[in-house]
């Protein structure tokens, strides 16, 4: 007998379902893969990553360490396999794509309470049920989820990076480094193909001339829920090409900026650079960081190769454009995560306009939490907002509703510090991470909730 439905095997219903299913709960997991294909993923693994390999900063005083070592507290499965399978990104937290995806896959397979369906969940159940099917969401259940929710589903496009074989990156002129090279841990994480101003403006150029891919039909299909429109983007993940159109200097101060870098062959500060951060355990392949594109194939191979360094670059995955959906998430749920009309049905990842791979993760184990306690009687965990995690459940749900976008985790959505302590950039961050981290473990303390705070506070 099932307990309870999870749509969705990405991140965000993966660890849902781990969470619920630890809690002894008969967990069925729906992933639609590979009965009906998304457009954008390539393999049949759960929590695939479809951009970058990158979980972001694991630094305990930036906003996405602190939200991983919440992750940490409670208990995280997501978060334990990723560094079990991470690559050097310096003070990064990143994965190799595939090996991730597949321990992922083998612990979901093999817990004894969940039952992985491989079907499409083409409407919205009446049982319990979390909702984490992401913003390629299939057709039909965003018609059932529209017609839930009497609203329009907002949209935006994302992209993803190409990916480039170590052997046909030129290391005469690319060189390892790490931005300022904070200790000797970080020091060739990142190879940086450096560019002069003469390089740079004629890349601009190139970019902002060459074709793009148009979109695919179901990019555009209206049956789908999503009205989307060719120039809707998400700040936080815009295309290069797109980038270059707002001004010359525009990527020089974005993905390309060269703070904290020097060229080994002049010793000066490149105008520009473009740096590729390792993907995989075995070393060989590279992501150009923050290069989501949706230029043609070929395109993307003439303009990339002006990159100093790619001349003879083999991408073995180019750039991709794809429709991304997510919900009116502050009329339609609570700070728990349940939708306000039905206290049964939660939703979880990147449709309730949680961004970012870890918040996806973050928002998946408050609603697979939450739904077991739901099952047994006990009130849902509704997070402080001085907490990384309670302050994203609080913003996605009580947002400007006429201004409503994707959040990833960052400090601005925190409650100011109130203790009147003069600190600069640095020091207010940490505060704000040591203040997150006792009001967490308290509250989670006082809903006897078990937390694993070992390293937690390093």
């Amino acid at each position: 007998m099932t307990d309870l439905i999870v749509i969705g095997g990405g991140l965000a219903g993966s660890e849902a379902a781990w969470q619920a299913a630890e809690q002894g709960l008969s967990v069925e997991l729906y992933e639609m893969r590979p009965k009906l294909e998304t457009g954008a993923h390539t393999t049949n693994f759960l929590a695939e990553l479809v951009c970058s390999n990158s979980l972001g900063s694991n630094l305990p005083d930036r906003a996405a360490g602190l939200l991983k070592n919440e992750l940490r507290m409670m208990g995280s499965l997501l978060m334990r396999l990723a560094e079990e399978t991470s690559v050097p990104a310096g003070a990064a937290l990143a994965v190799d794509r595939d090996g991730f995806a597949s321990v992922v896959t083998e612990a979901i397979e093999g817990h004894p309470n969940i039952q992985l369906v491989r079907e499409e969940m083409p409407d919205v159940p009446d049982t319990p049920t979390i909702i984490a099917s992401g913003p390629l969401t299939s057709n039909k259940l965003s018609q059932s989820i529209l017609a839930l929710s009497g609203e329009e589903h907002l949209y935006f496009y994302d992209a993803i990076s190409p990916i480039v074989s170590l052997d046909s990156i030129n290391m005469d002129v690319a060189f390892r480094a790490s931005r300022y090279d904070k200790g000797d841990e970080e020091v060739g994480d990142y190879i940086n193909c450096p560019m002069n101003k003469e390089e740079y403006e004629a890349f601009v150029a190139a970019l902002i001339e060459a074709e793009r891919i148009e979109l695919k039909s179901f990019e555009q299909d209206m049956k789908s829920g999503v009205n989307a429109g060719a120039h809707t983007f998400f700040e936080g993940c815009l295309p290069i090409e797109i980038i270059a159109q707002r001004g010359l200097d525009s990527l020089a101060y974005g993905p390309m900026r060269p703070v904290g870098l020097r060229d080994p062959r002049t010793d000066k500060r490149p105008h520009a650079v473009v740096q590729l951060r390792q993907d995989n355990l075995a070393g060989t392949m590279y992501n150009l960081v923050g290069f989501q594109t949706n230029l043609k194939f070929p395109e993307q191979r003439r303009v990339l190769r002006m990159i100093p360094g790619l001349e003879n670059g083999e991408f073995l995955r180019y750039g991709q454009m794809h429709r991304n959906t997510f919900i009116f998430s502050p009329k339609l749920l609570a700070p728990t995560l349940q939708w306000r009309e039905r206290s049964n049905l939660f939703f979880a990842g990147q449709i309730t306009g949680a961004e970012g791979y870890v918040g996806n993760i973050a928002t998946g184990l408050l609603a697979g939490l939450n739904a077991a306690r739901l099952y047994k009687g006990d009130m849902p965990l509704e997070l402080p907002s001085t907490s990384m995690l309670g302050a994203l459940c609080h913003y996605i749900t009580h947002a400007d509703a006429s201004d409503f976008q994707p959040m990833k985790a960052n400090f601005g959505i925190m409650p100011p510090l109130t203790d009147g302590v003069r600190r600069n950039k640095r020091q207010r961050a940490a505060a704000y991470a040591e203040r997150a981290l006792e009001d967490l473990e308290t509250y989670l303390s006082q809903q006897s909730v078990e937390t694993k705070m070992e390293g937690v506070h390093a």
